[in-house]
């Protein structure tokens, strides 16, 4: 005597792997990476989260008070391998953020550590009034 598994088992996990696969990150890739704005003592910082870039994916440019954060990253297949399963997709986004007048934006620096992309945002210098002393005639 054989132990044979009942059919329905076999076609019910079949049919649960093809909807699950259909839910993949890879069916539903977010085009937009999450983004934290902190306030620091001497602006603002975004933090986008962008794990599996390089810190060359991406471009940081500063446009009329507008900051546009865009990643692009190209994947190529590899040369003799094939591929069984792909989970996981790399999409390409773009942010932009309306910056106020506040902000210096010939100051704005961008590192990419962890897969965390840090844009620091510092504020101008406050101007300080001008008091001019009038001598009077």
């Amino acid at each position: 005597m054989q132990f044979q598994p009942a059919p329905y088992k076999t076609i019910f996990n079949e049919l649960l792997n093809t909807a699950l696969n259909d839910f993949s990150p890879a069916n539903f890739t977010n085009t937009q990476p999450p983004v934290n704005v902190l306030e620091t003592t001497a602006g603002f910082r975004l933090d986008v989260a962008a794990p599996g870039l390089g810190k060359e994916d991406f471009t940081v440019k500063v446009e009329k008070n507008i900051l546009t954060v865009t990643g692009k990253k190209e994947v190529k297949a590899e040369e003799g391998v094939k591929v069984h399963r792909h989970e996981f997709a790399f999409s390409n986004f773009e942010r932009s953020f309306r910056l106020p007048q506040t902000i210096d934006t010939d100051s704005v620096t961008a590192t990419y550590n962890n897969g965390i992309l840090h844009v620091e945002l510092t504020r101008k210098p406050e101007l300080q009034p001008v008091v001019k002393t009038i001598e009077v005639a």
